[in-house]
């Protein structure tokens, strides 16, 4: 026989989660919320208590280990506010750049080691010299690459984390 009452508590099981989930706590068997006990939220947990809570903020960071060798490590942040009140068109270049196809295999094979032009043109994904000339000055002029002499080319340092911080949000 069925209860008469189960969708009553199913409702209520439901209210009680979302109360639990407004107060911050999260609810038994969610281990998708962020709380201060995962260590993963750390860095949240950090930003959250030390954020003007008025203004909120950002913060990406990470540690890359690239099949080169080469390990990055970098953090930025910044006001919310303060790129909620920018001038977002100010980053067009930025994000045009990497707005192309052919741009972003790019900076995938140079960041995992293929340097040189010479190497770069053996990818046939890449078009004609000229079009990956044409690339490559585009993302050197943006930032995401710089020229390190004799026709070799790498993500600047400071760039290794933003760039795939923007490819993760990009698959969201």
């Amino acid at each position: 026989m069925d209860d008469p009452l189960e969708p009553l508590r199913s409702r209520l099981a439901d209210l009680e989660e979302r109360v639990t989930r407004l107060e911050g706590a999260a609810p038994t068997g969610d281990t998708s919320s962020p709380t201060a006990a995962d260590p993963r939220f750390a860095p949240l947990e950090e930003l959250k208590r030390n954020a003007d809570p008025q203004r909120g903020a950002v913060l990406f960071t990470g540690v890359v280990p690239l099949p080169t060798g080469e390990v990055y490590e970098w953090q930025q942040g910044a006001e919310a506010a303060e790129l909620t009140e920018a001038d977002w068109s100010e980053v067009a270049p930025a994000l045009d750049a990497l707005g192309h196809p052919v741009r972003l295999r790019l900076l995938q094979l140079v960041l995992t080691g293929t340097y040189a032009s010479a190497d770069l043109k053996e990818d046939p994904t890449l078009g004609t010299t000229g079009q990956l000339y044409h690339h490559l000055r585009q993302l050197v002029a943006a930032g995401w690459l710089h020229s390190t002499g004799r026709g070799r080319y790498r993500v600047p340092p400071q760039r290794v984390i933003p760039l795939l911080v923007v490819l993760a949000a990009g698959r969201s």
